[in-house]
């Protein structure tokens, strides 16, 4: 694995860590009846979630550049 392609992993797992975190903040809130804050909670960890995804995704696209002449070799032997 690439450095570029470890670093979006790390990257993807800090931004789904930090959605967690901000999806039970608003659980919490909406428990309280603060729904402005549940609301800002919640909207804050779907950033997260975009970030980790296209983080995800861009890691995926790393190794697939750097490996795919690999799966290819093997799906035709098959």
């Amino acid at each position: 694995m690439s450095k570029a392609e470890a670093e979006h992993h790390h990257s993807a797992a800090e931004h789904h860590e930090h959605a967690a975190r901000h999806h039970r903040e608003a659980a919490r809130h909406h428990e309280e009846g603060n729904h402005e804050a549940a609301g800002h909670h919640a909207h804050t960890a779907n950033g997260h979630s975009h970030h980790a995804a296209h983080h995800a995704s861009e890691a995926a696209k790393l190794h697939a550049e750097h490996h795919g002449h690999k799966v290819s070799a093997v799906v035709k032997a098959r």
